[in-house]
């Protein structure tokens, strides 16, 4: 067997991740399981010429599938039958743990148990006589600390070498249920063995013991498999015979035996050496989460993640999209320069299409690791399961787990991360209600856009103004969550917060590297295409003129854009958006381009209007500088940028919405916007203004958010969220401009 499929499964908090990171580094894919938002983590590794390939489970605390990453653990198990199990478990709280790994046990898997967190349990005074646990188990069990990649050689070998002879000597483990038990269990078993169609399909002691917990999941099932329902009518006989002699419901029962039998077994294995005084997690938890105390702490660090996400990543945002456009364009076009292509259509597809749709991917990679830097601290540390305590109480009101604020606060530095972050919530409506209310916390793409067009028509209230439009997203997103929790998400139960709260522990480098590269090259994977795409779109929709004498890529090449937009296909376009636009006071297609465009990235908004409007940029009358100034410039500009990042730490408790530092855009497009304004609105171009930056906060946030919509979400909940952020869109910027002509008359 040249390639051995292991599994990690684990209870959450037992380190089954940092394990996983441990044994197999950067050999990683990570995506979704097929139809859920789950996230499937799966890697590669080599042991003596061997492929181990190992898939990291979600983490649960048992196989009885009340919720997706239960039923998905369980039906990896006994779908694809991994050579191996490997059950990580947390040798702090080894009885809790052990719950699980019993359950796997009596599916008949091979099983090896990687005790993790040793550390920790010597830390506590615990000592553990691991081979008296191995004997009662019946398999191997290696010590570990995944933080330290400390006992994963010997996990692998172990692995490697778990054959007939060594893991699957537990297949032949049996917990002892008691006489009246044991008597139902053997009975519907000998009735399974009537049935091969049910032997193929489950473990006959396995099923027995499920069909007796009443196992919804596996009943419904049932009822198509040949012998089926023959089974199910015995189930129901022999669950009436123990409900005569037990007098309590049988799984209620089932459970007792197993926590009984996992007492005595640790009662023989761990032995408390010293007396067990508070530790250093149960005094720090008196402050963190104090009654008075846990939220401001919560809020602060809270500020702490907004702000390095948003404001620490803007230098490396800059010098990336100054290196892109600078530099890697201007080689560009000195290549086609050399073959004879400059000024032609051709140039500008590689230019304006391809470099700025590559730009438009590789602008998002410093938020995303600034971002899940952040989060995979605030995760490894521990306190992402206080978070969601502190807050719970505040986020109910909305149907929200505690959870959900984190995301939500992510969403003022970029939609795309904020997403993201959904997968922190274990729950599924806690994912599709967060995600829908994420894009409506405004995003730092879109703060240009309100810093301009504040300017332009607010000049001495603007800081007032963009104040207003934050807070108006965060009044909107709380007003429709209450209406979604009394109407689409209405009579589901919400999720109570039962959780527990793991140790503090100092985050690893190592570990905080891993989780942020695979969830950054997850994103490259599924955004890049997507971006891309866009802009190409984009520019072939510029590139094909309907008016006038301009040949194909006239309208869109740099030398010809400012003056032939207006003939191209994209106007046209635009033009068919402006009487939908028309009662917000901005019909024009101008407006709708931009609108259009900033589907892409909120980003180009900007950019396209100054190209619609005929705004010459300064800079294409400098001289080129030469190769090695650019190579040079690249370097500098990078120090520069690591520089100015640092500088951005110990500003992060002051935050600053009025955009003083954003430098205006020149006045000639200032001067246009103003004027077309006037001229759509019929004289209100404050008010349509104010609806323009209105519609621009509520409408949908970029092609990458709708990306991560449909991965994180699914498809229908995707075209949903488009559909009602444009509807709501409409309605508001509509409200703003028919009040706005009336108070700003």
């Amino acid at each position: 067997m040249d390639t051995m499929h292991i599994a990690l499964a684990g209870n959450p908090n037992a380190g089954k991740t940092s394990l996983f990171n441990a044994l197999t580094g950067f050999r990683q894919h990570v995506g979704n399981w097929p139809g859920k938002t789950v996230e499937k983590k799966s890697g590669q590794v080599r042991v003596d010429g061997r492929t181990l390939e190992l898939i990291d489970l979600p983490g649960t605390y048992s196989l009885t599938p009340f919720s997706p990453e239960e039923l998905i653990t369980r039906s990896y198990l006994l779908a694809e039958r991994p050579d191996v199990v490997i059950c990580v478990l947390d040798a702090a709280n080894l009885e809790r743990n052990l719950y699980l790994t019993v359950q796997i046990l009596e599916m008949g898997q091979p099983v090896i148990i990687a005790l993790n967190m040793m550390d920790a349990a010597q830390a506590r005074g615990l000592q553990i006589d691991t081979q008296t646990l191995s004997a009662r188990l019946g398999v191997p069990v290696i010590p570990t600390v995944a933080s330290r990649a400390q006992g994963m050689e010997g996990l692998l070998q172990a692995a490697n070498g778990a054959t007939t002879t060594v893991a699957r000597t537990g297949a032949g483990w049996r917990l002892d249920y008691g006489r009246d038990l044991e008597t139902e269990i053997t009975r519907l078993c000998q009735i399974m063995a009537q049935y091969p169609a049910i032997g193929q399909l489950y473990p006959a002691r396995w099923l027995a013991l499920k069909l007796l917990e009443q196992d919804p999941e596996l009943q419904t099932t049932l009822l198509s498999v040949p012998g089926g329902p023959a089974l199910l009518t015995h189930t129901q006989m022999s669950l009436h015979q123990l409900s005569q002699t037990a007098g309590e419901d049988v799984d209620v029962l089932i459970a007792d035996r197993r926590y009984t039998w996992i007492h005595a077994l640790v009662q023989e294995t761990v032995t408390q050496t010293r007396p067990h005084n508070a530790s250093l997690s149960d005094r720090l938890d008196r402050i963190v989460l104090h009654r008075r105390l846990g939220i401001p702490i919560f809020l602060a660090l809270m500020w702490v993640v907004f702000k390095i996400t948003a404001e620490s990543s803007a230098p490396l945002v800059d010098w990336i999209d100054g290196v892109v456009n600078g530099p890697v364009a201007r080689w560009g076009v000195a290549g086609l320069t050399a073959v004879g292509l400059q000024n032609t259509w051709l140039a500008s597809l590689f230019v304006d299409g391809l470099i700025a749709g590559v730009g438009g991917v590789l602008v998002f990679i410093p938020v995303l690791v600034f971002l899940y830097l952040a989060l995979a601290a605030l995760e490894d540390s521990g306190y992402m399961a206080r978070a969601a305590f502190v807050m719970d109480r505040w986020m109910s009101r909305l149907g929200l787990h505690g959870k959900s604020f984190l995301p939500m606060l992510v969403g003022f530095g970029c939609s795309v991360p904020a997403i993201y972050a959904t997968r922190t919530l274990e729950n599924e409506k806690d994912r599709i209600l967060t995600g829908l209310l994420v894009p409506f916390m405004s995003c730092g793409a879109r703060l240009p856009v309100y810093v301009l067009f504040a300017a332009i028509f607010f000049p001495q209230q603007a800081g007032l103004v963009i104040f207003g439009l934050y807070l108006l997203g965060i009044v909107t997103a709380v007003l429709l969550g209450i209406l979604l929790k009394h109407t689409l998400f209405h009579g589901q139960e919400q999720s109570g917060l039962v959780m527990e709260l793991p140790p503090y522990r100092l985050p690893s480098l190592r570990g905080l590297w891993f989780h942020t590269w695979a969830r950054v090259r997850a994103f490259l994977r599924h955004a890049a295409t997507l971006i891309l795409l866009a802009s190409l779109v984009i520019w072939f929709l510029k590139a094909i003129p309907v008016r006038g004498d301009s040949g194909f890529g006239d309208t869109a090449t740099s030398a010809a854009l400012n003056a032939g937009v207006s003939d191209s296909l994209f106007a046209a376009v635009s033009q068919t958006l402006t009487p939908i636009l028309e009662p917000l006071g901005f019909g024009s297609w101008q407006a709708s381009g931009a609108l259009l465009t900033g589907l892409v990235a909120k980003e180009v908004v900007i950019t396209t209007l100054a190209q619609t409007y005929a705004i010459a940029d300064d800079a294409a009358d400098e001289t080129a500088p030469t190769f090695l100034e650019d190579v040079l410039w690249i370097g500098q500009s990078f120090m520069q940028a690591i520089i100015d990042t640092l500088k951005t730490l110990p500003g992060i408790l002051g935050i600053n919405l009025s955009g003083d530092d954003a430098e205006p855009e020149p006045t000639g497009l200032m001067a246009a916007i103003q004027q077309e304004f006037t001229q759509t609105s019929g004289g209100h171009a404050a008010a349509a203004g104010l609806a323009f930056m209105v519609f621009i906060l509520i409408y949908t946030p970029c092609i990458v958010a709708i990306s991560a919509e449909k991965q994180e979400l699914g498809a229908r909940w995707m075209w949903l969220s488009i559909g009602g952020q444009l509807l709501l869109a409409w309605l508001l910027a509509w409200l703003v401009f028919q009040v706005g002509k009336v108070l700003l008359a």
